[in-house]
């Protein structure tokens, strides 16, 4: 399971060089996740992004996630899905999951076909954490952690919640403001790992700073 996980919103997606961008971040390798993240974006166009996170993340072996759609996840190859509060529920996207598609998720990734597995969710609170982890979610991706532009009006939580979710037992990922000088917070915290945004995609040296981000738990081995 990826370390660092690389969400792309509308901004980004409208990048003039995201295919180098994200190719940069990719070429960290396997503990890294192009994450496919479209708010005000349509099906097709969350379609499209993707792929191409897919077909970029394919040579170093990172993983591509989803957001909200799973049918998107399996139709490109990705590995799996990030969950919102207004999704389906995990085992509801589990349920769904066990219908034969008619094709393989490693046909583009060149992964196993159960990595295409992961159902992730993303919540914001204590209560919703451990919903997520009764539901049997694969890992949580928690915030606001920290003050972050993304999301002004949502206050940060501190790593306190951070914390609490992680004693559920579930790999969780700190998101929200997240840094270089900030994971090995996370990490203390008991994260499995971290989510990013601007910190990653808005680099002049994507890569540099997403292997930056993942040193904490590089040096753990």
């Amino acid at each position: 399971m990826p370390r660092l996980l690389a969400f792309s919103d509308d901004r980004v997606a409208a990048f003039e060089d995201l295919g180098v961008r994200a190719a940069a971040i990719a070429a960290a390798g396997p503990s890294v996740a192009l994450v496919a993240r479209l708010p005000l974006g349509s099906t097709d166009a969350l379609a499209s992004l993707a792929q191409r996170f897919v077909a970029l993340a394919a040579p170093p072996m990172a993983a591509v996630l989803v957001t909200a759609r799973m049918d998107v996840a399996r139709a490109v190859g990705a590995h799996g899905v990030i969950l919102r509060n207004d999704d389906l529920r995990v085992r509801e996207v589990r349920s769904l999951d066990s219908t034969p598609s008619g094709r393989s998720p490693s046909t583009s990734s060149g992964q196993d076909a159960q990595d295409a597995k992961w159902v992730f969710r993303s919540v914001h609170t204590e209560s919703e954490a451990e919903a997520a982890a009764r539901d049997g979610a694969d890992a949580i991706v928690v915030g606001t952690i920290w003050p972050t532009a993304t999301h002004p009006s949502q206050p940060p939580a501190g790593t306190a919640l951070l914390e609490r979710v992680v004693s559920f037992g579930v790999p969780t990922y700190a998101i929200g403001g997240v840094t270089p000088g900030r994971v090995a917070e996370a990490k203390a915290a008991g994260a499995w790992g971290v989510a990013a945004i601007a910190a990653l995609w808005d680099a002049a040296a994507p890569y540099r700073v997403a292997m930056e981000m993942m040193k904490p738990w590089m040096e753990m081995g």
